[in-house]
């Protein structure tokens, strides 16, 4: 985003976070994932593993996205800019340097997760050279260990939900929900939850720009974005210090999760919520 802060640049300053990712143009991707029977949940009100908790790659602290699932694993979600290993300004997903796929991931479970899957790598392996997918595809997945399988669960904080795949962009003025679990926040959990607005698509759709109160701050980066539905939007890359001060870039989950199933050699599902969705809680 031009004349944009990436989250690294910002988290850099507590401790070595980080940038902005690309998205891309995978054409007609609704991404659901294919049909895998969900796996059972833990409870929400006790899964050690859940969208909203904090991850550490090397240091670097996000926050979790959504769940994930194939027949044979559960994954969680994070931005791929936080295993990002080159300067503050590379933000160029089809160039920009990360740490391998196979590093461990600090979760919160009995045992580190595992890297399994990196956009950044992946398009970089592919050759990818459409310009919106190198700027805003900015998705991982984080292996959860077997040990740990039964300790997961797929529902928002505070929110609930997700209710399913959120396709076909936002609008101006279009409600957006987030849960943020920055380290910065000294675990004021009230802080977290944010409502908002898109004010509109970026990069063909590959990314929205949105305003919440609060704005998502360095370590939220990562976390997951529902639309006033509850189905899953997207995940928050970036953010910015013009032309739209304090505004956040959200990419589209709906596509992300296309291109990782089309080429990232995996076959997952996004996991629907065991708490009911809420619902905003201000105007719409």
């Amino acid at each position: 985003m031009q004349g944009g802060l990436t989250y690294q640049e910002a988290e850099k300053m507590p401790s070595r976070l980080f940038r902005v990712a690309a998205l891309a143009a995978v054409v007609g991707a609704l991404a659901a994932g294919p049909a895998a029977a969900a796996p059972s949940w833990a409870p929400a009100s006790n899964a050690a593993i859940h969208p909203g908790v904090q991850t550490f790659t090397e240091g670097a602290q996000c926050t979790a996205n959504f769940v994930f699932y194939d027949s044979s694993n559960v994954y969680l979600g994070q931005a791929a800019h936080c295993s990002g290993t080159g300067s503050a300004t590379d933000t160029d997903g089809c160039t920009s340097a990360s740490l391998p796929i196979g590093t461990p991931v600090d979760i919160g479970g009995s045992k580190p997760g595992t890297l399994v899957y990196n956009s950044w790598l992946t398009m970089q392996a592919h050759g990818e050279g459409n310009a919106d997918t190198c700027a805003f595809n900015d998705l991982a997945l984080v292996e959860v260990d077997p040990a740990d399988a039964g300790r997961v669960n797929p529902s928002i904080p505070f929110w609930g939900g997700p209710t399913g795949v959120h396709s076909g962009g936002t609008a101006v003025g279009d409600t957006v929900l987030s849960y943020g679990n920055s380290e910065l926040r000294g675990g004021i959990t009230q802080l977290s939850p944010k409502q908002g607005k898109s004010v509109g698509d970026d990069g063909n759709g590959w990314s929205h720009t949105v305003y919440t109160v609060t704005p998502g701050i360095p370590g939220d980066s990562g976390s997951a974005f529902l639309d006033a539905s509850g189905k899953a939007l997207g995940v928050l890359s970036t953010v910015a210090i013009a032309p739209l001060a304090l505004s956040n870039g959200v990419g589209d989950i709906a596509k992300e999760l296309a291109y990782l199933n089309s080429t990232g050699g995996f076959s997952v599902t996004l996991a629907s919520g065991t708490e009911s969705f809420r619902g905003p809680l201000l105007p719409i």
